[in-house]
């Protein structure tokens, strides 16, 4: 199943309209295998995939309002499964709002954590 997401790009509108939007390099991933329980956080740059069970998860693109850069993330991903030749989900995610857009999969859960944003004065990156 596609999911496309319109409330995602709505909101994504919404926000965007009062920040200028950073596009990422990169970002991190989030996946739950919810019958082993086991969690694993990834760093993919955009257009690198990542092989996770039966999925393989490719990030589209990530970005990021320019006056938050660690507090907002929005990434497109493009989810195959082994078991089917179509995306089982395409679209927008945001890190804040996990459920508005999520992977309807029964035994893998995904989720945005955070854009790639360049180090700070302080050296930190977000």
């Amino acid at each position: 199943m596609i999911r496309f997401g319109l409330p995602v790009v709505l909101l994504m509108m919404a926000q965007m309209a009062s920040a200028d939007i950073v596009e990422a390099r990169g970002g991190e991933l989030r996946f739950l295998d919810k019958m082993t329980g086991v969690v694993s956080d990834h760093d993919l740059s955009i257009g690198q995939s990542q092989v996770q069970g039966k999925l393989t998860v490719t990030l589209d693109d990530c970005r990021y309002p320019s006056d938050q850069p660690t507090g907002e993330a929005y990434a497109h991903l493009t989810i195959m499964d082994q078991a089917s030749a179509d995306p089982v989900f395409k679209g927008w995610m945001i890190a804040s709002s996990p459920a508005l857009n999520a992977l309807d999969h029964a035994r893998y859960d995904v989720w945005v954590l955070r854009c790639d944003v360049p180090a700070t004065a302080d050296g930190s990156n977000g």
